[in-house]
């Protein structure tokens, strides 16, 4: 097989990603962010930038192509008090996921790796895994949360609060993959606790947070996030890779394991 010229899709040309689907192992990657408030000393589309490097890096090691971002993803719990926020509903974010998927396979893809950057499109997600994966038998789907990769990258997001957003290691990330982000004057005065512990209820962010941040962003440095960072891509690629050549544990759908022993009694 020909080595992608690169693993960017929107750059690769119909007769590129038709070599590599026939030569290669017929996979692809897809990272899904969303557009939403993140606190006062963060931009909208920390999300997006944290899954589509993420899955860039990880596509670039393990020779795996990397379809364009999802921008706008399921951020309906946050709410309408801060603007910025963006939001699809769940059934569209389903829909959207599933739709590609169908494309992807009628073009031979086989093995799809979504890769999620926002805690709450992790339902949906899920529900467009099963979509897919009812409708087409061939086709294999793994969806991974960068928030819960590894039990050490879950330590660090959660070091500040169980139910953490724009904290201390999100903030790290963005000081460390896009400085760009993050307001370094707004950082400092951003704490927010986290105030669910012994909630019932799963409430909307406008009634457990006072600025948008659960956590203390204050905390984070650039050095913490590239730690992270290098945490996420030896988690995931070694995820992929072990995914490029896994087979289901046992093989043959329910009617076709009918029909072959139909076909032995005859």
């Amino acid at each position: 097989m020909k080595p992608l010229r690169t693993v960017k899709w929107a750059e690769l040309c119909w007769p590129e990603i038709l070599d590599y689907v026939q030569d290669g192992p017929k996979a692809v990657i897809l990272p899904v962010g969303a557009t939403e408030q993140h606190g006062p000393h963060m931009g909208t589309g920390m999300d997006s930038v944290a899954a589509e490097r993420l899955a860039l890096d990880v596509g670039l090691r393990c020779g795996v192509p990397v379809l364009p971002t999802l921008h706008y993803g399921c951020s309906i719990g946050h709410s309408h008090r801060w603007p910025g926020t963006v939001s699809v509903s769940p059934v569209t974010l389903i829909n959207m996921v599933a739709e590609m998927g169908e494309w992807l396979f009628r073009a031979g893809f086989r093995r799809l790796f979504i890769v999620n950057g926002h805690v709450g499109n992790a339902a949906a997600l899920r529900c467009a895994l099963d979509t897919l994966r009812c409708r087409h038998e061939g086709l294999k789907v793994a969806l991974f949360s960068d928030g819960d990769l590894s039990p050490t990258a879950r330590a660090v997001f959660c070091r500040d609060g169980d139910d953490w957003h724009a904290n201390a290691a999100e903030t790290g990330l963005m000081m460390a993959l896009a400085p760009e982000m993050v307001r370094e004057d707004e950082r400092v005065n951003a704490d927010d606790p986290d105030r669910t512990a012994n909630c019932v209820f799963a409430h909307p962010v406008n009634h457990t947070s006072a600025n948008g941040v659960t956590g203390r962003p204050s905390e984070a440095s650039r050095e913490d996030g590239e730690a992270l960072f290098a945490e996420l891509v030896e988690t995931l690629c070694e995820k992929v890779l072990r995914g490029l050549s896994e087979e289901a544990p046992l093989p043959g759908a329910y009617y076709q394991r009918i029909e072959s022993h139909a076909d032995a009694c005859q």
